[in-house]
């Protein structure tokens, strides 16, 4: 007597015969694989002679293949650099950088949770609206107020000049963001702190804050990148080569050295290396923070 397969013997058994709508075929698309690898190859080929380039002399650079290593690498283009005063522009890169990003993002997620938080009241709406407006505002169209603004505070020529319209133009994009992330977490917790008795200041520190750090280092990351990258207030708001940053020192530099063409690749090494770090440090929470809105 043959013996009968039960259900669940069917499903566990080897032997057992297997659907075919449930056989997954996996498709590989050789032509978005293809299309990448030559986008990184695009990518990576002025990457790497910037930086072969830099290692070698002025005398061996039009001598030599250009994009052939060097022979002799020297880090006489860096030492070249660095003696220009690069550690004083680098210094006021880092100042202008962190004192514009850390209070506009403090800033705009206490904008960002008051808002998604008392979004009822007329006023933050209204403030709300403002924000949005502030990014149909380009930083070309705002020179020449800036610029009197700046005059008739006296601040002109000096750090604080640069800082300040750098925290206005970061504060609408950040408050946008922040206020999309606080608005996906749920009201339940917002209810639970406020019956164990927390105030609205410390929900905001110690439930918004905790999750809402992707978006938080998303947008630290990203007013970094293009604080440190400006170029136009610091060439429009100061005239001393003390108060130079390093996107403008960069430009003197090529301007000073343009037939040395190692040193000025040197120096465009060095300029891009900080910026570099800050996104290897912060790679998985910026990605977390841009890609957590496509999952919900």
């Amino acid at each position: 007597m043959a013996a009968t397969l039960t259900k669940d013997q069917r499903r566990t058994s080897p032997h057992a015969p297997r659907h075919r709508g449930r056989t997954v075929a996996r498709h590989r698309n050789w032509v978005g694989g293809s299309a990448g690898w030559i986008w990184l190859l695009i990518v990576m080929v002025p990457i790497y002679w910037i930086v072969i380039t830099s290692f070698k002399a002025q005398s061996s650079y039009y001598a030599s293949n250009p994009f052939a290593p060097p022979v002799e690498p020297t880090l006489a283009n860096y030492r070249m650099v660095i003696e220009s005063d690069f550690a004083l522009y680098f210094l006021n890169s880092l100042i202008v950088t962190l004192g514009a990003v850390v209070p506009a993002v403090t800033v705009s997620f206490m904008a960002a949770y008051a808002i998604v938080r008392g979004g009822r009241g007329r006023f933050l709406r209204w403030t709300n609206s403002l924000f949005l407006m502030g990014l149909a505002i380009p930083l070309q169209a705002t020179v020449i107020p800036i610029y009197l603004i700046i005059i008739r505070l006296h601040l002109y020529d000096s750090l604080l000049g640069m800082v300040l319209p750098s925290i206005a133009f970061a504060i609408p994009l950040s408050v946008l963001v922040l206020s999309n992330f606080i608005r996906d977490v749920p009201k339940e917790l917002f209810e639970s702190m406020r019956l164990d008795g927390a105030t609205e200041w410390g929900t905001l520190w110690r439930l918004a804050l905790p999750l809402t750090r992707p978006a938080v280092v998303t947008v630290l990351v990203y007013n970094s990148l293009q604080v440190w990258n400006n170029f136009l207030l610091p060439l429009i708001l100061t005239q001393s080569p003390d108060k130079r940053t390093l996107p403008l020192a960069l430009w003197s530099f090529q301007g000073q050295y343009s037939v040395n063409v190692p040193a000025v690749l040197a120096s465009v090494v060095l300029t891009t290396l900080p910026i570099l770090i800050l996104y290897v440090v912060g790679r998985r929470q910026l990605l977390s923070g841009l890609t957590a809105g496509f999952g919900k």
